[in-house]
């Protein structure tokens, strides 16, 4: 399959990977074919990108049925907990915690970056999605970082939560669109500290996963929020979700800005070791993820287009590119491959 901008999809295109809701509702379902109707409806929800299929790529496959019914779970659980953050009990909340932990049991059995990660975002359910890629990205990080299954378990958790305070934030502030005045980012980075009162407040939460939530927008340098914490005094955990929510984060699109380009996002934790974050976190980061996701369109330097069909661990820049038409035509051409690791004369110059 491959991952193509909403302004390209055309009707007749089949989806590649289903569309969840924000309460865990399959909006679209994989397999479903495109009409006008749906595309205008995906791009009114602020769909940005589609997975369709294409039987050029089928062997580039990432969708998983077994996860998107333990995501679809897992989203209905936090969607519950963030509505009634104020009445949730210590039952209720182990039992939701309790789907975290069997979605990313799941997760860690499958070992797929690429099928784990890259769930399809829209204006409704941005908050969900992207704290459930964030912990799906802790999950991956934490391994990398040699972290043992208790700590695990609890840096998960701490990332599925990591925004809870935001329900004490007003919606219409946090999906404005445009600057924030100066007296309105202050509220928002409260967020840190009201999610950390409201576990504290409402049920039993270790502290390693409170302090999660209260300093994951804390910096090594000392620049950060909500106390303005270096090196060591940041909690450890805190330090991995940091930099998983910042990758996230910047490369999706927001009512109040455009997402990054896939080798900036990159770039901006790279170039953000031993300032923003520690710098053993964005090693294993670099060794972790890679810049452009399976079935993405990209341009090469030669003037080539092609879509990303697999990738080399440890080169996240170098993937291996599947051409399939002619750049000035569109016209289909027997396709073939190019391996950027072979290549290296050869180098991406965006995606499109």
């Amino acid at each position: 399959m491959r991952l193509e901008f909403i302004n390209r999809v055309k009707p007749g295109d089949v989806i590649g990977k289903s569309i969840l809701s924000n309460e865990g509702r399959v909006l679209l379902r994989a397999g479903v074919k495109l009409n006008t109707n749906y595309i205008n409806k995906l791009t009114e929800l602020g769909v940005f990108y589609v997975y369709v299929r294409d039987e050029r790529l089928d062997d580039v496959n990432v969708e998983d049925e077994r996860l998107t019914e333990l995501k679809q779970v897992t989203i209905k659980s936090l969607s519950g907990i963030m509505k009634n953050v104020n009445n949730v009990n210590s039952k209720e909340l182990k039992e939701s915690l309790n789907r975290v932990e069997e979605m990313i049991s799941y997760v860690i059995e499958l070992g797929d970056v690429n099928k784990s990660l890259y769930d399809i975002k829209t204006f409704d359910n941005y908050t969900y999605i992207h704290s459930l890629d964030t912990c799906i990205m802790t999950a991956f990080l934490g391994i990398a970082s040699k972290y043992n299954q208790w700590d695990l378990k609890e840096m998960v958790i701490g990332a599925i939560l990591h925004d809870i305070g935001k329900t004490k934030i007003s919606t219409d502030l946090l999906n404005k669109k445009g600057p924030l005045t100066k007296e309105e980012f202050e509220e928002v980075k409260k967020h840190t500290i009201y999610g950390a009162e409201i576990l504290k407040k409402n049920v039993t939460m270790p502290d390693s996963i409170i302090k999660v939530v209260e300093q994951h927008h804390e910096r090594v340098d000392g620049k950060g929020y909500p106390y303005g914490l270096t090196g060591n005094q940041i909690s450890r955990f805190a330090k991995v979700i940091c930099v998983c929510d910042v990758y996230d984060a910047v490369s999706n699109d927001r009512c109040y800005r455009d997402k990054f380009k896939s080798n900036d996002a990159y770039e901006l934790i790279l170039s953000g070791s031993g300032t923003s974050f520690d710098s053993n976190v964005v090693a294993n980061f670099k060794n972790t993820f890679s810049i452009y996701p399976l079935g993405s369109c990209v341009r090469l330097s030669n003037g080539d287009e092609g879509y990303v069909i697999s990738q080399n661990k440890g080169f996240p820049d170098r993937p291996i590119i599947r051409l399939l038409y002619d750049v000035k035509t569109r016209e289909p051409i027997p396709f073939y491959e190019i391996d950027l690791l072979k290549n290296p004369s050869i180098v991406i110059e965006g995606v499109v």
